[in-house]
């Protein structure tokens, strides 16, 4: 439940700007913008991130070359990201000079409230998470005029990004706000159901987790690691993700014939299955890219709609088995498992 002051709540706020903004006619498509982050013309042109987060955090937009006006509106839009963007993923290294984030309202102290999702928080955690972003990264929400209003600050909560600047079509707010904005996902604040709906959520999990750091999930009971510990979840046997394959079907896989120049199927080796018929290596390199966990070597066996991912040891495998679950390639699921160690026969 979101945080109350007396006699105010966000919820109201966002109705008291909903509202206004309905009946003033002030809001661009789409309409009502209720439940959503107002639009509205100001003659500003505005770069949107990957909608609900679904493929990555970041998208870089690529114009083809002589792009028209037509084409240039549509690389703002979701169908422009789809068409003309390549994902970054964790490892880019990437840094960023200026966050944009959408507000509902927002005060002159740099208090905002959001449409009441959370993904501009998270988006921003996750930035921090992967060094794309810190405290000194300027974060400014671009509103109108009547979207500046007075929030208590009892209603800011830790996870909640606050604004540096906040430009309306007729001003800029320099905020001056010290409240430290946050270091971090808040991983007792994420679902079960984000995590499956964000993969790269998973990827970035995994390695906090790796690195000791408490990922301790909404509604989740355990034991703090050790400081300074690392801290891996195998994936045992009488455990295995529903719809993988177990010991008897890599028994199966090995008959077949194992990996082109592998002897064995180690516990290093990820098994990919239920490709699709039409799918290609470079599709699947791709979707890992975008979640993190790149392998030293992949076999590809397309006819048989299966691969294998070779990691450098069983740990990595392991978490790569974790966070590689629910990945699709198209309409198809993948089946992914951890290849368990073979005799060569």
């Amino acid at each position: 439940m979101e945080p109350r002051a007396v006699g105010v709540s966000k919820q109201d706020i966002r109705e008291q700007i909903w509202d206004y903004m309905e009946s003033q006619n002030l809001a661009d498509f789409p309409r009502p913008v209720h439940h959503r982050i107002p639009n509205f013309k100001s003659k500003k042109t505005l770069l949107v991130p990957t909608p609900r987060l679904r493929t990555g955090l970041f998208n870089k937009i690529t114009p083809p070359p002589g792009a028209t006006k037509d084409i240039l509106r549509k690389c703002a839009t979701s169908q422009g990201v789809r068409n003309y963007s390549v994902p970054i993923g964790l490892d880019s290294r990437v840094l960023v000079d200026l966050v944009v984030v959408g507000s509902v309202a927002v005060s002159e102290k740099g208090w905002r409230i959001g449409k009441g999702e959370g993904y501009a928080d998270l988006e921003y955690a996750m930035m921090v998470s992967m060094g794309a972003a810190s405290e000194e990264t300027p974060v400014a929400t671009i509103v109108h005029d009547c979207q500046v209003v007075d929030i208590p600050e009892e209603l800011v909560e830790e996870h909640d990004i606050t604004v540096d600047y906040i430009l309306t079509p007729t001003r800029v707010i320099a905020t001056g706000c010290e409240r430290p904005k946050p270091m971090g996902i808040t991983w007792f604040k994420i679902s079960r159901e984000m995590m499956e709906k964000i993969p790269i959520l998973r990827s970035l999990r995994a390695r906090e987790q790796q690195a000791g750091k408490d990922v301790t999930l909404q509604g989740e009971h355990q034991h703090l690691p050790e400081p300074g510990r690392q801290q891996t979840v195998p994936l045992s046997a009488d455990r295995r993700p529903p719809d993988t394959p177990g010991p008897e079907a890599n028994s199966m896989e090995a008959a077949r014939g194992s990996p082109p120049g592998e002897g064995a199927l180690l516990t290093a080796d990820v098994f990919v299955g239920n490709l699709p018929q039409d799918a290609r290596v470079s599709d699947l390199k791709r979707a890992l890219r975008e979640l993190g966990f790149v392998p030293q070597r992949l076999t590809w066996q397309g006819p048989r709609l299966r691969a294998f991912l070779h990691y450098p040891d069983s740990a990595t495998a392991q978490q790569a088995v974790s966070c590689l679950q629910g990945l699709r390639l198209g309409t198809d699921t993948l089946r992914v498992a951890l290849a368990r160690q073979q005799r060569d026969k």
